[in-house]
C-alpha cells in the first residue's frame, strides 16, 4: 500500500527535505497510544539530515527521538510519535504491519497484514476517511505459504539488511542500470550511457556500481547459505 498520512511527521518531513525513512521495527505502547521505531534517516547529504532531524523534533505529533548512531548522511534514530489516525484505523480493525516501510517523497509504502479477509474491506473503507492511498497488491496466504515465510525469516532479513546497507547513490545508480538493461546479455547501455545519466565520470558510476553489487551479492550468499543449513 502507498499511503499518504496528513498527521504523520515522517512524511512531512520527507515533503520539506530531501531525506527518507526506512524501518522493519516498531512497537506500539497501548496506554501512552504511542508509537516507537528504530528508523533510519537516509539524505541527500549531511546538511539534509540535519534539516530533516529539525523538521522531525519540531512537529506536533513528534515525541521527541534519540540518535542511535550516525554516519554522515545516514542516521539511525529511537524516536516516538502518537498514533495516527491510519495506524488508529489499522489497528481497531485487527489489522498489523506485516513487514518493513519506506518513507519518501510524501508517502510511506506499507506492507499491512490481516488475519480474516472479511476486514480488510471495512478497513479500506475507514482509512478513506482522512487518508489517501493506493493498494499496490493484495494477495491471500494460506497456511503453507505462511509457514514458508516464516521458515525463510532470517534469509530474508539479510537480504533485506544488503537493501538497506546501499547508499541512496549506489541504490539510484543500480536501478537506473537495471531499468536500462545494463546487465542484458548484450546490454543495452554502456557505462558512457549511465555517467551522462548521472552527469559523472565512467570511473564514479563503475564504483557506485561494484560497491552495489558487493553489498547486495555478500548479502545474498549469506542468505543462500543459511537455506541451505535449514534444507541439510
Amino acid at each position: 500500500m502507498d499511503m499518504i498520512q496528513y498527521d504523520c511527521p515522517y512524511i512531512h518531513t520527507t515533503v520539506e527535505n530531501d531525506v527518507s525513512f526506512y524501518t522493519r521495527q516498531w512497537e506500539f505502547d497501548n496506554e501512552r497510544e504511542e508509537l516507537e521505531t528504530r528508523i533510519v534517516v537516509d539524505g541527500d547529504d549531511r546538511g539534509a539530515v540535519n534539516n530533516g532531524l529539525g523538521t522531525l523534533r519540531d512537529h506536533p505529533n513528534m515525541r521527541g527521538y534519540d540518535i542511535i548512531r550516525r554516519n554522515g548522511d545516514v542516521a539511525l534514530i529511537r524516536s516516538r510519535i502518537d498514533q495516527t489516525d491510519a495506524m488508529s484505523v489499522i489497528r481497531d480493525h485487527g489489522g498489523y504491519i506485516s513487514g518493513p516501510f519506506e518513507i519518501t517523497d510524501g508517502s510511506e509504502i506499507w506492507n499491512i497484514g490481516f488475519d480474516r479477509e472479511s476486514a480488510v474491506e471495512g478497513t479500506l473503507s475507514a482509512l478513506e476517511h482522512n487518508n489517501d492511498f493506493t493498494v499496490e497488491s493484495r494477495e491471500s496466504m494460506g497456511l503453507e505459504d505462511y509457514y514458508e515465510l516464516m521458515r525463510n525469516v532470517g534469509p530474508a532479513t539479510s537480504l533485506l539488511d544488503g537493501c538497506h546497507e546501499l547508499s541512496a547513490t549506489e541504490r539510484e545508480t543500480l536501478q537506473t542500470a537495471v531499468e536500462n538493461g545494463y546487465f542484458e546479455i548484450p546490454r543495452d547501455v554502456t557505462l558512457s550511457t549511465l555517467a551522462d545519466v548521472f552527469g559523472v565520470s565512467k570511473t564514479a558510476v563503475s564504483k557506485n556500481l561494484r560497491r552495489g553489487e558487493r553489498k547486495l551479492l555478500g548479502r545474498v550468499m549469506d542468505a543462500i547459505e543459511e537455506i541451505e543449513i535449514d534444507e541439510e
